[in-house]
């Protein structure tokens, strides 16, 4: 399963440099895991109903190059692993014009409940759904 989410840079998204601020991608990134979700038939809005949050709890980010306002981004995301507990979201961050890769990143994310209470194991409602996803590219 791999998705793909587009955006453009917009000057509110850059720094006093002119480049884009490093925190801007983070929320790009939320935005392609949830688009990512919605594709394979996970809802937010479902999940809140049910008292299902999914919360990141380690983010690693590499920089490898600076954009700029007005360059066009592709997101791409994938589910690398999951297990009872977790699951690690691979994602990629282009420069559509150039190519250029601009920053690799992962995301672990866990299930808890609105109370902040961690699932020790994944709620079948997601893990039916990522083990269903899974398949689809093996």
């Amino acid at each position: 399963m791999k998705h793909e989410f587009r955006i453009k840079v917009y000057p509110g998204d850059t720094d006093s440099y002119g480049v884009v601020w490093h925190g801007a991608y983070i929320k790009w990134l939320e935005a392609g895991r949830i688009e990512a979700l919605e594709q394979i038939g996970i809802k937010f809005l479902e999940m809140d109903a049910m008292g299902i949050l999914m919360p990141v709890v380690e983010l690693e980010i590499k920089y490898k190059h600076f954009c700029r306002p007005y360059d066009d981004l592709s997101i791409e995301s994938s589910i690398e692993q999951f297990n009872t507990t977790d699951i690690v979201f691979y994602q990629e961050i282009k420069n559509i014009k150039t190519g250029r890769i601009v920053l690799t990143a992962k995301a672990k994310g866990v299930t808890t409940s609105r109370e902040g209470k961690l699932f020790k194991v994944i709620p079948d409602y997601l893990r039916e759904k990522y083990k269903a996803a899974v398949n689809l590219t093996v």
